[in-house]
């Protein structure tokens, strides 16, 4: 699976990985990630999420980018942000559980 990625760099005339830009390679590693492993784990697509909520943020804070390239990115940051929410609701809600179980019994004389 590793050729696929050699070929797309290839095709786009990049001929090292050295040669991508960070944001470029931050994907490109998360790819070669992803391609390498058997089985995708959830714990795979919430590093996936999270990465790309990075780049969103941090081509957010580009002073050279236009704003209208700005916006576009808008809806891809509310996705990401909504399935990582998703992905951790259980964890919140045990949390919180949690939280109230304890008060009940530190209520308890």
């Amino acid at each position: 699976m590793k050729g696929l990625l050699q070929k797309l760099l290839k095709k786009k005339g990049i001929e090292k990985v050295e040669d991508l830009s960070s944001d470029e390679r931050t994907i490109f590693d998360n790819y070669e990630r992803i391609l390498s492993k058997e089985k995708l784990e959830i714990e795979d697509i919430k590093k996936f999420l999270e990465t790309q909520l990075v780049i969103i943020e941090n081509k957010w804070k580009d002073y050279n980018l236009e704003n209208s390239k700005k916006a576009e990115l808008i809806s891809y940051h509310t996705v990401y942000k909504t399935l990582l929410q998703t992905i951790d609701a259980p964890l919140v809600e045990r949390k919180s559980l949690e939280d109230y179980l304890v008060g009940q019994i530190d209520a308890v004389k």
